[in-house]
């Protein structure tokens, strides 16, 4: 089963991301378990309460906004193995590039189809080298290779899913 933490401080898109994620489980290998906060800071709050195998954010959210989110979740030996996917009407190359770099495993600019968001969230848990333990410590370290059993972050980030931009969407929540 999959576990996902949506972080998201529109609770329109929240719930589109959400009963997306449920109406394609079939896409997703079985049952999935969604989690949802209504910022940054309410995530922080949430991800000691269980092992997640995706976190998927916004990057625009008041007090801790996506990409120090992102930061922490890195950084932490808890939670670096966790799949991170970015959601965002923020999709300026250059804010692709620094979420990537951060360590998010794929950037899909709003507005997405259900289908592109299914696609990034099969890549996101695919590409994932193993995931969190069920009591939500990492898994054991592998002998060789790089102490998270692959490629660093940024080597390991792969294109973004889509570029479409439509003007005018009008997203409530931001970006």
């Amino acid at each position: 089963m999959a576990r996902i933490l949506i972080v998201e401080d529109s609770p329109a898109m929240r719930a589109y991301v959400r009963s997306t994620l449920e109406d394609c489980v079939l896409g997703l290998a079985g049952d999935v378990d969604i989690v949802e906060a209504m910022n940054g800071f309410d995530a922080l709050r949430l991800l000691p309460r269980g092992a997640f195998d995706l976190v998927i954010t916004d990057i625009n959210m008041p007090d801790i906004n996506g990409l120090e989110l992102i930061r922490f979740v890195r950084q932490s030996d808890r939670y670096r193995r966790v799949g991170i996917l970015i959601i965002s009407t923020q999709a300026a190359e250059r804010d692709i590039q620094r979420g990537l770099r951060l360590g998010a495993d794929r950037f899909l600019p709003k507005p997405f189809t259900p289908e592109a968001l299914r696609d990034a969230v099969v890549a996101c848990l695919d590409g994932r080298p193993q995931l969190a333990e069920p009591d939500g410590s990492p898994p054991a370290d592998r002998e060789g290779g790089a102490e998270d059993g692959g490629a660093p972050p940024a080597a390991r980030a792969p294109e973004p899913v889509t570029r479409t931009k439509q003007p005018g969407s009008g997203e409530e929540g931001g970006g």
